[in-house]
C-alpha cells in the first residue's frame, strides 16, 4: 500500500521516507541529535501527527555526536592521505570527495551560533565562518574544483589540502571548547 508513495518519494528525493514510532524517536534523541534536529527543519509528513515538534534535543549530546563525528573524520581523511600517491589528481579528488562530509559537520556546528540553519550546506559554511575564526575560502576553492569552476593546474593543491586540515582542526576544537564552556 505504501509502496508506490515510497518509490516515487525516491525517484525524486534520492532516498526512501523515514519511517519511525514516537518511542524509537524519543529514545535515538540522545545519540542522533544532528540528523534529528536536520529532520525537525526539513522533514515531509505523509500521514499523521508531526510528532517532531514535541522532540527534545539536547545540545550537549548534539556537539558531542559533532565532535565525535568530526574528530573521527579527520582520521580517516588523514589516514587517506597515507594511501595517496602523492599526484596533484588524487589528492584533488581526495578534497573533492570529503568535502560534503565536511560541509555536512560545519553546518551542524552553526546550530551553536543559529537558532536556524540554512538548509544549502555552502550557505551554512558561509554563516558558520560569520561566527568563528575560519578559512572559508578553502571550502570555496574546493567547491570550485569540484564544479569544474577552476582548473587544477590554477590551484596549488599541498597548500589547499593543508589548509583545509588546519581549518578542520581548528573547527573542531572550536566544538570541543564550546563543550568545555558550557559543561
Amino acid at each position: 500500500m505504501i509502496r508506490p508513495i515510497t518509490a516515487q518519494w525516491a525517484e525524486f528525493v534520492n532516498s526512501p521516507p523515514s519511517l519511525f514510532t514516537w518511542k524509537i524517536l524519543k529514545n535515538s534523541s540522545d545519540v542522533f541529535p544532528i540528523e534529528l534536529l536536520d529532520m525537525k527543519e526539513n522533514h515531509v509528513i505523509l500521514r499523521g501527527e508531526d510528532v517532531l515538534k514535541r522532540l527534545p534535543i539536547s545540545h550537549a549530546n548534539m556537539r558531542f555526536q559533532l565532535e565525535h563525528a568530526l574528530k573521527g573524520q579527520l582520521i580517516q581523511f588523514r589516514e587517506s592521505y597515507l594511501l595517496i600517491d602523492g599526484s596533484k589528481e588524487e589528492l584533488a579528488g581526495h578534497l573533492i570527495t570529503t568535502l560534503s562530509t565536511f560541509q555536512i559537520l560545519i553546518k551542524a556546528g552553526l546550530r551553536f551560533f543559529e537558532v536556524t540553519v540554512p538548509f544549502r550546506k555552502c550557505e551554512a559554511v558561509r554563516r558558520f565562518a560569520m561566527h568563528a575564526p575560519f578559512e572559508l575560502a578553502v571550502f570555496d576553492e574546493i567547491q570550485k574544483m569540484k564544479d569544474g569552476k577552476i582548473e587544477l593546474e590554477m590551484v596549488d593543491v599541498r597548500n589547499l589540502f593543508q589548509r583545509f586540515l588546519q581549518t578542520l582542526e581548528n573547527a573542531a576544537d572550536l566544538i570541543h571548547q564550546i563543550g568545555h564552556r558550557r559543561g
